[in-house]
């Protein structure tokens, strides 16, 4: 592995990625060439892109709270960060075969890739529910792997008894989120409350907010620092997951790697959507029957995808959106300024939040 305290937080994640997947190749070999092959699926999924935002929240922390990133014990710091990177698979996995979706990172999602795979080889049965399948049980694996590399990193058992429950309450709180996020795309509740929660606990709660608790407590922060992590998690997650609404509906496909308008067509119930629907309901009587009758269609022309933009735009809704990343961004980095991080962790810690929310991928 890199050495701690002379790489960037993404080098040493890609470093631990690739030693704890290659500390597993014994134990997948001796269940054959077939298996060899689909878990080479999951590692490359893993290896070939994504921001390493989570592991680096976390490593931040670590480094806010008092961390040093050249001490002895910084490797297993390191190794355990990581592993968020494993849940981050577990839940891409699944939700691009929730959402049937066909391209991330500028890849053939998982399950593409195994149904290709199938109708290749010519081999029986549906092509499309045998890849379905494979994904799901390598997002499993994922997930499983993920726990053994947090139980094997190396940090002592102190720290992790103080992690454990902090682990424990983000799984269950990402799967609780997906939840209630298909059950708003089903129509049961279209409220921006209902919209919010979602982004609440199927994003912000794992990608910002418990990863820097889980820094945190590796660094046996006091309360009140742990506190404000999770306030400033709050509002960063919170507010990186409606700049991800905004490019799911205006994102360029070059850049984003998906294609654009997948969240008009998978009928996401979005804050966006939802504060587009409700303004449109004031305003707009026609306009707001164009958002709920195109929301959730599949096949829709570029020129009705246009159109939804528009009407988003002239509504209001995107100049709403923008407000409030805005508001949970000042907010957020308010609270960092006054808290007890160390300053050289709080100025990376600033310019990471300022990233998440004014990215254009």
């Amino acid at each position: 592995m890199l050495g701690a305290g002379t790489a960037k937080p993404r080098e040493l994640v890609e470093a631990a990625l690739i030693e704890f997947f290659a500390s597993r190749t014994e134990q997948v070999a001796e269940l054959g060439d077939r298996y060899v092959t689909a878990v080479r699926e999951l590692t490359e999924f893993v290896l070939r892109g994504g921001k390493r935002v989570r592991p680096a929240f976390a490593w931040t922390a670590w480094l806010g709270a008092g961390g040093n990133s050249t001490s002895d014990g910084a490797a297993s710091i390191v190794r355990a960060c990581s592993a968020l990177e494993l849940v981050q698979a577990c839940a891409l996995i699944h939700d691009d075969i929730i959402d049937a979706s066909v391209t991330r990172r500028g890849f053939p999602t998982v399950h593409v890739a195994f149904a290709d795979r199938h109708r290749s080889a010519n081999w029986s049965g549906s092509s499309e529910r045998f890849g379905e399948s494979a994904a799901i049980l390598l997002g499993d694996l994922a997930l499983c792997w993920a726990d053994d590399m947090l139980r094997e990193s190396g940090i002592d058992d102190a720290a992790a008894a103080r992690v454990s429950p902090v682990w424990s309450a983000m799984r269950t709180e990402v799967l609780g989120g997906q939840l209630l996020d298909i059950e708003a795309e089903a129509g049961l509740d279209e409220t921006i409350d209902a919209a919010m929660r979602v982004n609440r606990y199927k994003t912000a709660a794992y990608t910002v907010e418990r990863p820097l608790q889980i820094g945190a407590v590796l660094a046996d922060a006091a309360p009140d620092l742990t506190a404000a992590y999770r306030s400033f998690g709050t509002d960063i997650g919170l507010a990186f997951q409606l700049r991800d609404d905004l490019l799911g509906v205006f994102g360029d496909p070059g850049v984003t790697g998906k294609p654009s308008g997948d969240d008009i067509r998978e009928g996401k119930r979005t804050v966006l959507m939802a504060v587009g629907m409700k303004l449109a309901d004031r305003d707009s009587p026609v306009s707001a029957r164009t958002l709920r009758s195109t929301l959730g269609t599949i096949d829709l022309s570029e020129d009705r995808i246009a159109d939804v933009r528009s009407i988003l735009c002239d509504i209001g809704a995107v100049a709403d959106v923008e407000r409030r990343i805005e508001d949970l961004t000042d907010r957020a980095l308010e609270t960092l300024a006054e808290s007890a991080t160390e300053p050289g962790a709080a100025a990376q810690l600033r310019a990471m939040a300022i990233a998440a929310t004014q990215r254009t991928y």
